[in-house]
């Protein structure tokens, strides 16, 4: 057997969500610019709760613009309208909803889950086949892990397991931190739209800094994920 070391982890991409959307107009308006500004791999629609008709509609206003940008669009929650709506695929908040989803959607459509509270929990997500696996996004109350937590959860699933891992970022600083962890995406959303500069400096920012952290990060990243890699927690 070959000693070689496995090829270096490609920079990480981002993964962009959405406001929530009621009205789409301006999201579709604004979509191509900011797609085109900077390296987006997928958009995550947040829906606006209401008829699955409207929903739908919604849906399909906005897959064109992303899809044309070379992104795929994943709905958060809803696998039901995923194919009705033309999305790629559809973010699953745990096990049960990864489960649930997953006839529906494979094989021609991405399933993502998030939710994942323990190590435990993220290894059975990889097992049953989800297409990646996010760390650190807040709970129902609004809680979510510190951001130092957040890093040894992408460290240590970037060391030992294939399927990719996304960071939820909820400032630049995060972005940088995750990307220097391990992560293959870096979610971002909010303080993107919360930008005073606009989200496409905001997000053209936050591009170069998880790209800067990845290229300063290989050296020091292996020996520290196996460091992490023998302490199990969660």
């Amino acid at each position: 057997m070959s000693n070689k070391p496995p090829p270096p982890r490609p920079a990480p991409r981002l993964y962009l969500a959405t406001p929530v959307v009621d009205d789409p107009a301006a999201l579709v308006a604004e979509l191509p610019a900011l797609l085109a500004a900077a390296d987006v791999a997928a958009v995550l629609l947040r829906l606006k709760e209401t008829d699955q008709r409207t929903m739908i509609t919604r849906i399909k206003a906005l897959a064109p613009p992303v899809q044309k940008a070379g992104a795929a669009l994943l709905v958060d929650g809803y696998p039901e309208l995923v194919a009705r709506g033309g999305a790629d695929g559809a973010h699953l908040p745990g096990i049960a909803a990864l489960k649930e989803a997953l006839p529906s959607l494979k094989p021609d459509r991405i399933a993502g889950v998030g939710g994942l509270t323990t190590r435990h929990h993220s290894m059975d997500a990889g097992e049953i086949g989800a297409d990646y696996l996010l760390f650190g996004e807040p709970d129902a109350k609004g809680q979510r892990p510190s951001a130092q937590a957040i890093a040894e959860r992408l460290d240590w699933w970037a060391e030992l397991f294939e399927p990719p891992c996304v960071g939820f970022a909820t400032s630049l600083e995060e972005a940088y931190d995750f990307a220097a962890s391990g992560a293959d995406f870096v979610l971002v959303g909010d303080f993107i739209w919360a930008d005073p500069r606009g989200p496409k400096a905001a997000l053209i920012e936050a591009d170069a800094a998880i790209k800067k952290a990845h290229a300063a990060a290989p050296a020091s990243q292996d020996s520290a994920s196996q460091d992490s890699a023998g302490g199990e927690h969660g």
